[in-house]
């Protein structure tokens, strides 16, 4: 099978299974649980028929001029998605932590300075190659970059933390954080080799395409499937978790104001009593004396 075909056989797939996923979410009203999420699958379902429209009609001889719709259509896009992929992590770290209030409040602080550093360090790292309206591209990979190592990170602590916060791997938002890591993964691997072997630019492609279909499968089996209930949380009151959280919770609260003396003035108040009392003694010493 020519590669060309294979590959289009593959984005068709890959466009059917966006919207699977997309019918199926909305069909279930997970649209309330995950509004990010929602906005997301739209944007990608929307989004792929119609970049692909113009793409075919680039491909033209009389549609050579409409690369610039594609080119600023497929970039915006992308640029969208990297913006919309950080509130979703956002979404998935509460959906998590929905037990813990204090929790949730302190580390969406927390998160949002890392995600402001993680941009700081990716866009300082961009080349800026290109000129003109194609740096677009830079600053687009740049920010697609930073959000893909907060997708990373998440995966990983929900990893490390799945048995404190009794988090099963059936869980949906486990699901969106594996999907999104599997995907983040592949983005880095594809980076890195494209760059090194241009010869093997359409096989890796293929791999690429691959593993870009697992990641929407695993999506789609996530949602299609029915999710088990989670149990109420019951940690002891000596856990870590319990402690950070009330940590967490006392940070957050202003209390009441408590009027307390300030120790200056005492220090000053003790200071003049020690210096009457050596006047007196001295007077009293001196009176003896003329006596």
């Amino acid at each position: 099978m020519p590669l060309n075909f294979a590959m289009s056989l593959m984005t068709a797939a890959e466009f059917l299974l966006w919207a699977t996923l997309g019918y199926v979410f909305w069909a279930k009203n997970l649209q309330r649980r995950f509004p990010a999420m929602a906005a997301y699958l739209a944007l990608r379902v929307i989004s792929m028929p119609l970049l692909l429209a113009v793409l075919w009609v680039c491909a033209q001889p009389w549609g050579r001029g409409y690369y610039v719709v594609y080119f600023f259509g497929f970039w915006g896009v992308y640029i969208a998605s990297a913006i919309m992929l950080f509130f979703i992590c956002m979404e998935i770290f509460r959906a998590v932590l929905s037990g813990f209030s204090g929790l949730i409040r302190f580390s969406s602080v927390i998160f949002r300075w890392a995600a402001v550093a993680s941009l700081i360090v990716s866009l300082s790292n961009i080349s800026f190659s290109h000129r003109g309206i194609l740096v677009m591209s830079d600053m687009a990979y740049g920010l697609m970059r930073s959000v893909s190592v907060l997708e990373l990170c998440l995966l990983a602590f929900l990893c490390f933390a799945m048995n404190s916060l009794r988090l099963t791997v059936r869980d949906l938002a486990f699901g969106w954080a594996l999907g999104f890591g599997i995907m983040s993964s592949n983005d880095f691997i594809y980076a890195s080799l494209a760059a090194r072997n241009t010869s093997l630019t359409a096989p890796l492609q293929f791999v690429y395409e691959s593993i870009m279909l697992l990641a929407v499968g695993v999506w789609v089996a996530y949602v299609a499937l029915p999710e088990p209930a989670r149990k109420p949380l019951v940690v002891s009151a000596n856990s870590a978790i319990y402690r950070w959280n009330e940590i967490a919770s006392a940070l957050g609260h202003k209390g009441t104001n408590i009027a307390v003396p300030a120790p200056a003035n005492s220090f000053f108040l003790t200071d003049v009593e020690k210096v009457v009392d050596k006047v007196l003694t001295r007077n009293l010493r001196e009176s003896e004396t003329g006596t």
